[in-house]
């Protein structure tokens, strides 16, 4: 598990600065920088809470895109004997390396929804 908040279908970074005593983090996911802090977790929960109710009011009032769009391609780096240990599966499944990956990224997230 990573530091992270989730209220709704958002994701909030969480980090901690010694320095200022202060939790902040900002919304993950959205192609603005909305950020949010709190000296306590439970502060720290409310403000991203309100930073995420400010950020839809926001998107609302002028139409913007709630979430980043993606585009359904992104490359992935492995180390070359990941990269080949793939492929060679991929090929004894009768899959590309496409398919293979996209299947494997499903099991995944099937597995970690159903934990």
């Amino acid at each position: 598990m990573t530091d992270r908040l989730k209220y709704k279908k958002f994701i909030g970074s969480v980090h901690y600065s010694a320095e200022d005593e202060v939790f902040y983090g900002k919304i993950e996911g959205i192609s603005d920088l909305v950020t949010f802090e709190g000296n306590t977790v439970r502060k720290l929960k409310k403000s991203f809470e309100e930073a995420v109710k400010d950020y839809l009011e926001l998107c609302e009032e002028t139409g913007k895109q709630i979430f980043k769009s993606f585009k359904g391609s992104f490359n992935v780096r492995v180390n070359p004997e990941l990269h080949s240990k793939a492929y060679e599966l991929a090929l004894m499944e009768g899959k590309t390396l496409n398919q293979f990956m996209k299947e494997a990224i499903e099991l995944k997230i099937k597995t970690e929804s159903a934990g």
